[in-house]
């Protein structure tokens, strides 16, 4: 397994000879070159997770991906006829690779805002770490999960809640993801407080380098 963070919430997923790219957002471009992906996944429909401007560029870069997105997507950004839902509990296999979706709404940002959906998802391959991206909801943490990348900011988050959810989910290792609202500062007192007070080790990939977690 390889990941490679590119930036907010974008990740690049190398597994069992597939290359799967997760919620290719307006807060980073680093993933508009991509060629030569089987499938691109979104957890949700805000912009910081799919681009609506940019991602039919990166469609039409990657003709044979396969296109799963969390149902409200497809009402609201043009994916032509590309798109695909991933409801709570359904799963897609690509191959030797299976993703699972998860959970089923966004994390509450305020009372006044009705919530939206959200798939946390969670990728399966014989022999490789499990993977999970919750996007922004930490309401699930599905068992068997060795790498999770850890959204460290939104408007929904608080620190509190992410130490409950890596403790609950007991990934062994894991990243630190959605970190475009935060300053430096707030990078380092995030990551520390996650590596000091969670079962979970939290590497910094925002440099965008390749990495494989072992098993």
């Amino acid at each position: 397994m390889k990941i490679t963070h590119l930036g907010h919430a974008a990740v690049l997923l190398e597994v069992a000879d597939r290359r799967v790219l997760f919620d290719p957002g307006n807060f980073s471009d680093r993933w508009h070159a991509l060629t030569d992906l089987d499938a691109i996944v979104v957890t949700h429909l805000h912009p910081d997770h799919v681009d609506p401007e940019h991602v039919g560029a990166l469609l039409a870069a990657n003709p044979y991906a396969q296109v799963w997105v969390e149902p409200g997507v497809l009402d609201a950004v043009d994916l032509g006829d590309r798109g695909h839902g991933i409801a709570e509990d359904e799963s897609v296999e690509l191959g030797g690779v299976r993703i699972d979706a998860v959970g089923g709404l966004h994390a509450v940002i305020h009372r006044d805002i009705p919530r939206i959906g959200n798939v946390g998802l969670v990728v399966t391959a014989e022999g490789e770490p499990t993977f999970f991206h919750p996007g922004d909801s930490l309401d699930t943490a599905p068992a068997g999960v060795d790498v999770v990348a850890v959204p460290v900011m939104g408007p929904w988050a608080a620190m509190k809640e992410h130490i409950d959810f890596l403790r609950e989910l007991g990934a062994g290792q894991g990243f630190g993801i959605h970190e475009a609202l935060l300053s430096e500062r707030g990078w380092k007192l995030s990551h520390g407080r996650y590596n000091e007070m969670t079962p979970t080790t939290v590497h910094d990939l925002r440099a965008g380098t390749p990495w494989e977690p072992t098993a």
